[in-house]
């Protein structure tokens, strides 16, 4: 399909404009021998550099421009060529502004030294060079537009893409949350108590005071662990109230907690923390001022949290030790302390760094995403993504809307020179400052179009002005005849972008006549009216038959803007349905992740937990040892089925699917109402490494799992010592994320990759055995 999008186009107008080599079908007298054969040369290659315009557009381009010189020069008189204009739009399409604009400049160049070249420095020089100027300009501005919609859709297509994933690691994050509060909780209340027991077990021989003590110790910190257990069983099963929890409170207690151990701390954080990010904030504090404790003993503490443009920027700084730790710490920590705070603030999109500073102290500072500050009105983006489309299409309508009426006046007539240089010089300098005067409200059609449709209609009637008060030639009627182009663009604009679709068509009326009303006062004003100064009955009688011929028009004009409008609003509903669709049911997924996590904390902690603190104020010190080794023990057991921790020896994850797995996987996708194809995956699987044909089975999966909902196509290719992989039909997967993981995995393999904006991904993997064996990675959900 992409291929016959690419050549059909150029084919055609090669075909069309082979014809004219016939005699009496082409526009001129066919040119001799040579001149056919440069004309077909030049078709060739202008053929060839269209073809791949999607691709390379700027080298297209250059080729274009060759082609047209050729066939210029072989063909004098009929060779039209609008394969410049095709490529010209491309390049607006696939590039740059700035590319752009050199593009234009280029493709003018090179049609107006054509221009001089055939006629020479002539009357209808100018006129030419006009003309190659609006249409040029007016294809970029074009293809600017269109570059600026296909950007949105993509950012759609990504937003949409990061949906899925989100869906799709729903249950995951939750459980992962979990294993990072429970390894607080373990490692902050029941070690400590198994630690302070034993101690006591080990020296209530000597010291008896110790088990009073621990007793007492093991109850305080027992309670505490119950009760962050039972909150956070509350918070996982509480899913009608998951709006941002206060948090500066908790913090600052959390701080207070740490000075209360004679350690000086100080804060400075805003009151209405709350959200994911100030709940990382909380970790972040409290491993932080955990390793001061550790490393720093005796050293003060500040603990910052500003919030600025949206973030939110906490620094946790210490002073040098005050001495030395005597003691060796046992590999405590061992890193494990500013990875997990690193995970803390990825998890919430953020990012931390930790390193010494110059005086010998320790700075810990993260910079976090603010999901409950102050935010910009949403139509202040809209209004950024505005202005950025206008950049070249709406100034490019605006020129045309100039120049046009001037080139449709003055192009046919040989002596306009003379009437210039005599005395219409200032006449026409006049209607020229008049028509950019009448088109400069284009520029804003799209963020204020009901603004700049009654400018439009306000600007129209200086016409009349001025051809009462300067003295005009008598054809400024003529002039802005052609102007009304502006009112055109300006009634399209209100019809595809003003607010209220159902309360525009009075715009239809009210250019109707506004354009009547106007050309016939400035036909009366400057004597072109029925040659002589036209009467109130006549000037009625023609508003009222230009308004009835134009009429029909302007309303084709309204009705072909709302079909856009409408087309458009369908687009971006449809993608805000698929957001919402997607956010929901990553909602609902983590919603149940909760509920079964919060029964199998309930069932193998919180009992536990509750007997500790039970079998503590018996006043039972074996009993407590062993009831907080076991619920220490179901802790880490938790931990270990969440991933919290490393895996027991002899515990193995599912073996990795592999290439032959792809028909179960497609088959699957089937049953579940997609239409997913396999072909060639008989000859291209036999045979591959086992690294190989993993990484067959991972690029499939990703593309397929990127979130869309259409037919997709999936070809596998073997030659020689490479396997290529196409999958058509994955929109999602060419950007966002899901790109990102393709293109990691394809370097990971020594392949290469492409992206294609249609939807197609290309895999080329090297065959060849594998350097090393092949690290198993997470199973797949369809395996």
């Amino acid at each position: 399909m992409e291929t016959i999008r690419n050549w059909l186009l150029p084919t055609v107008l090669a075909a069309v404009q082979m014809t004219w080599l016939w005699p009496g079908l082409g526009p001129a007298e066919p040119p001799g021998t040579l001149g056919v054969i440069g004309v077909v040369c030049a078709l060739s290659v202008e053929t060839v550099a269209l073809g791949r315009r999607r691709r390379t557009p700027v080298r297209a381009l250059t080729w274009a421009l060759g082609a047209l010189v050729l066939g210029q020069v072989a063909w004098p008189d009929g060779c039209v060529s609008v394969g410049t204009l095709i490529a010209v739009y491309s390049v607006a399409v696939r590039c740059p502004v700035p590319v752009t604009r050199r593009a234009v400049a280029a493709a003018l160049g090179v049609e107006w030294l054509m221009a001089v070249v055939q006629l020479g420095f002539r009357a209808s020089l100018l006129g030419e060079m006009a003309i190659a100027t609006v249409v040029y300009v007016l294809c970029a501005g074009l293809g600017e537009a269109r570059r600026q919609w296909l950007a949105g859709r993509l950012t759609a297509a990504r937003r949409l893409a990061g949906a899925e994933n989100a869906r799709r690691l729903a249950g995951d994050h939750e459980r992962h949350r979990l294993a990072r509060e429970l390894h607080d909780v373990s490692a902050h209340h029941l070690t400590s108590v198994v630690v302070t027991v034993d101690a006591a077990r080990r020296l209530g021989d000597s010291r008896p005071d110790l088990t009073a003590e621990a007793l007492s110790f093991a109850e305080r910190t027992g309670t505490e662990t119950l009760t962050a257990l039972q909150r956070l069983v509350g918070l996982l099963r509480d899913t009608d109230h998951l709006g941002p929890r206060p948090m500066s409170g908790q913090i600052e207690e959390l701080v207070a907690g740490f000075g209360r151990l004679g350690r000086p701390v100080t804060t400075q954080l805003p009151d209405d923390l709350a959200g994911p990010a100030a709940e990382a904030i909380h970790g972040i504090v409290r491993e932080a001022l955990t390793n001061v404790l550790r490393y720093a003993p005796g050293a003060a503490a500040r603990v910052t949290v500003r919030r600025e443009s949206g973030l939110l920027e906490l620094t946790v700084d210490n002073a040098p030790p005050r001495a030395s730790a005597a003691h060796d710490t046992g590999g405590l920590g061992a890193g494990r302390g500013v990875a997990g705070m690193r995970e803390r603030a990825a998890a919430v999109g953020g990012e931390l760094t930790a390193g010494p500073r110059s005086d010998g102290g320790w700075r810990v500072r993260a910079t976090l995403p603010d999901d409950t500050g102050p935010r910009h009105p949403p139509g202040q983006e809209w209004r950024r993504d505005i202005l950025r489309e206008q950049r070249l299409a709406d100034p490019a309508l605006a020129f045309t809307a100039t120049i046009v009426p001037v080139v449709l006046v003055l192009a046919d007539t040989e002596d306009w020179p003379v009437h210039i240089r005599r005395a219409e010089a200032p006449g026409l300098l006049l209607v020229a400052l008049l028509l950019a005067l009448h088109a400069l409200p284009l520029l804003w059609r799209r963020r204020a179009p009901w603004a700049a449709f009654l400018t439009v209609l306000a600007t129209a009637w200086l016409w009349p002005v001025a051809a009462v008060a300067v003295p005009l030639s008598s054809r400024v009627s003529q002039f802005f005849t052609g102007g009304t182009l502006t009112e055109t663009l300006a009634l399209y604009a209100v019809a595809a972008y003003g607010r209220g679709a159902a309360r525009t068509w009075p715009a239809v009326g009210a250019t109707a006549l506004g354009v009547a009303g106007t050309l016939t006062a400035t036909a009366s004003a400057d004597g072109s009216m029925m040659d002589e100064r036209a009467s109130w009955p006549n000037a009625v009688l023609m508003v009222v038959v230009l308004c009835v011929v134009l009429a029909p028009v302007l309303a084709s004009v309204w009705a072909s803007g709302l079909l856009v409008r409408r087309r458009r609003v369908r687009v971006l509903a449809h993608d805000d349905f698929a957001l919402a669709n997607s956010m929901w049911h990553a909602y609902r997924a983590a919603e149940a992740e909760r509920h079964r996590l919060a029964l199998k904390l309930r069932d193998a902690v919180l009992d536990r937990t509750a007997s500790v603190v039970d079998l503590a104020r018996q006043g039972g010190l074996e009993e407590v040892a062993a009831a907080a080794r076991s619920a220490l023990a179901a802790m880490r057991e938790l931990l270990h089925n969440l991933g919290g921790e490393s895996e027991e020896p002899g515990s193995r994850l599912a073996p990795s699917p592999t290439a032959a797995d792809l028909d179960m996987l497609c088959h699957t996708l089937r049953a579940a109402g997609r239409d997913v194809r396999l072909r060639g995956l008989s000859d291209a699987a036999r045979g591959l490494p086992p690294s190989v044909s993993v990484s067959v089975y991972r690029n499939v999966e990703t593309a397929l799992g990127a979130g869309d909902r259409g037919p997709a196509r999936v070809t596998l290719r073997r030659r020689r010592d490479t396997v290529h992989i196409t999958v058509s039909g994955v929109r999602l997967a060419v950007a966002g994320p899901v790109a990102e993981r393709l293109s990691v995995q394809a370097d990971t393999g020594e392949g290469r990759i492409t992206f294609e904006p249609t939807g197609t991904v290309r895999v080329s993997l090297p065959v060849g055995p594998a350097p090393a064996p092949v690290q198993e990675v997470s199973p797949s959900p369809y395996a």
